[in-house]
C-alpha cells in the first residue's frame, strides 16, 4: 500500500474512533451538563450550569427538597444537624467536612420555593461569607425530561485562594449532578417495578 493510502487509512480510523467514542469536541451540544465555574472579582466563586435530566421535573424537585437526604446527593462528607420546615421555607444547619478545609464547616441556610417554582437557598449564618443557590426546573420533551438551570455563589470564611475553591467546586458539582441523575433514574426504575 502506498504512503498516501496508508495515511488516508489512518485518518479515516481516527475520525471513526472519534465518532464511535463520542469525542466531546464534536458532541458538546448533546452533553447532559454544561458547567461554568469562575472566581468573582469581589470574592467568592460563581458556578452556573445547565443540566439535562432524563426524568420529569417532579422527580428532581423531590430529590432537591428531601432535606434529610441531602448528604446523599454529594460525595463530600456532610451531615444535617438541624432541619426545620415552616411556612414554605426550610431552614437547614449543615455540617460539611471537606478535604480542603480543616475541621467541620457550618452552613446555615434557608431554602424556599419561589412563586414561579424555582428553588432559592440563601445564607443565614455559619462559616461562609456568601452562599446563594438557585435551581430552575423546566419540562422538556413533553414533560418526560428536565432542563435544570443552576447557579451557585459561594465564599468560604477561610483564607484560601478563590481559584482553589473554584477547582473544588467544579469537581464537587460534576459529582453532585451525576449523583442526582443516578438517584432520579433509580426512582423511575422503582416506580416502574410491578406491584408498586
Amino acid at each position: 500500500m502506498g504512503l498516501y493510502n496508508h495515511a488516508m487509512l489512518w485518518r479515516a480510523m481516527i475520525v471513526m474512533g472519534c465518532l464511535l467514542l463520542g469525542w466531546s469536541g464534536w458532541s458538546r451540544a448533546a452533553e447532559p451538563v454544561v458547567l461554568d465555574v469562575r472566581t468573582e472579582p469581589t470574592g467568592g466563586v460563581r458556578a452556573t450550569a445547565t443540566i439535562l435530566f432524563p426524568v420529569e421535573p417532579a422527580i428532581i424537585q423531590r430529590l432537591l427538597t428531601d432535606y434529610a437526604h441531602w448528604p446523599d446527593l454529594f460525595e463530600v462528607r456532610m451531615r444535617m444537624a438541624e432541619i426545620r420546615e415552616q411556612d414554605g421555607k426550610a431552614f437547614t444547619d449543615i455540617r460539611i467536612d471537606h478535604a480542603l478545609l480543616p475541621g467541620e464547616r457550618r452552613l446555615l441556610s434557608e431554602t424556599r420555593t419561589l412563586p414561579t417554582g424555582e428553588l432559592l437557598t440563601e445564607l443565614k449564618g455559619g462559616d461562609f461569607k456568601q452562599y446563594r443557590r438557585f435551581w430552575k426546573l423546566s419540562p422538556v420533551d413533553g414533560g418526560a425530561h428536565t432542563k435544570a438551570e443552576f447557579e451557585l455563589l459561594v465564599e468560604v470564611d477561610w483564607s484560601m485562594p478563590d481559584w482553589i475553591v473554584a477547582l473544588a467546586v467544579r469537581r464537587d458539582l460534576e459529582t453532585h449532578f451525576r449523583i442526582i441523575r443516578e438517584k432520579a433514574l433509580a426512582q423511575v426504575q422503582q416506580e416502574l417495578q410491578p406491584g408498586r
